[in-house]
């Protein structure tokens, strides 16, 4: 069975959501690190995943796959999550 991309793509939004929360509950292990390390961390760990689980969403769509409003969720969802967090590193400290 071959997986659609816009499932991959809400798997993809699940994934940095997990580690989103990963990063909440073990934070006081990032004390000890700079700021810039802990924002290419943030980056490759919530930024990066949403990104390419909006851009397989949007490719899902170019290419109609039958699964128009996973791919529609899956691209809200990845972009609103990756537009956040990358404000976040922009605007934080």
């Amino acid at each position: 069975m071959r997986k659609s991309r816009a499932g991959i793509s809400l798997v993809l939004f699940l994934l940095s959501v997990i580690l989103w929360l990963l990063l909440t509950v073990f934070e006081s292990a990032l004390v000890g690190m700079s700021a810039g390390a802990e924002k290419i961390l943030i980056f490759l760990l919530l930024v990066l995943p949403a990104g390419i689980g909006a851009i397989l969403g949007l490719m899902s769509l170019i290419r109609k796959e039958s699964r128009t409003g996973l791919a529609v969720a899956g691209i809200v969802l990845n972009l609103l999550f990756a537009l956040f967090h990358t404000a976040i590193l922009l605007f934080a400290g």
